[in-house]
């Protein structure tokens, strides 16, 4: 079985120069591309050369080395063919499973946020929630996540249109102050939550999904019945969500430096 997985060691060493090229940047003269790829000079240049033929690198006028067309071509390729909430359809099944609890993708449309998939574990919430539900921008974790990463100009004008919050009646008033506190909290910690509220009994989480240039594309949503939720910022529910976000940002580009 190992024999038949095995690669071209060359192909394997020759990507750590390209990796490093596309974290970077920049272009960059042979010498510090060596060295970031923990190569000598002497070891680089060839691989260099050839992808140079192929034109994978370019050279600038200064000697520098950075990425070519090649590499733009199948990266277009590649960016044509992903699709964030395919790529999350991939992973949110996994945290629903490890998580036990509902796990909802929800993306941004022309009313707000807006539920595209949901995943039930075994045992499933009964709540009014199903594709295309759009999520309140004021009163749901979901819709103070796109709001603490959105342009606020956007979320301004929305918020008028929307109107008071719909659900418990002792909570009618839009209080400003209050939800810029909401929004700093959800940036502070990288998620937003709701704790029984607008749902009764219905505790929640909700992070982020960036494209590469640092744009959210998607809130991934955990939610369970209160009782059994563990809604500490760093809880069992916490820690898997983050990584699970992570993970989709990864697989649309978006670089963990």
């Amino acid at each position: 079985m190992e024999k038949s997985r095995r690669g071209i060691q060359s192909v394997e060493i020759g990507s750590a120069l390209l990796l490093e090229l596309a974290r970077h940047v920049r272009p960059m003269a042979l010498k510090d591309l060596a060295t970031a790829a923990a190569m000598t000079v002497g070891k680089s240049h060839p691989y260099m050369v050839s992808f140079m033929k192929v034109g994978f690198v370019t050279q600038t006028p200064a000697g520098q080395y950075e990425l070519g067309p090649l590499a733009l071509q199948l990266g277009l390729t590649k960016l044509r063919q992903i699709g964030p909430v395919r790529e999350a359809s991939k992973v949110v099944e996994e945290l629903a499973k490890q998580t036990g609890k509902s796990v909802a993708v929800a993306v941004w449309g022309n009313l707000g946020p807006t539920i595209v998939r949901l995943e039930e574990p075994i045992q499933p919430l009964h709540v009014n929630l199903r594709q295309g539900t759009v999520m309140s921008l004021t009163n749901t974790a979901t819709g103070r996540l796109f709001s603490a990463y959105m342009p606020p100009k956007v979320i301004e004008r929305l918020i008028r249109t929307e109107g008071a919050p719909q659900s418990n009646a002792e909570d009618q008033t839009f209080d400003p102050e209050k939800f810029e506190a909401q929004l700093a909290e959800t940036r502070k910690h990288g998620l937003s939550r709701a704790q029984g509220h607008p749902i009764p009994g219905i505790d929640a989480l909700c992070a982020p999904v960036f494209d590469p240039a640092g744009n959210i594309v998607l809130g991934i949503l955990v939610m369970g019945p209160s009782a059994t939720f563990d809604g500490d910022w760093d809880g069992s529910v916490a820690r898997p969500l983050l990584e699970c976000a992570a993970e989709i940002s990864r697989r649309l580009g978006r670089s963990s430096a």
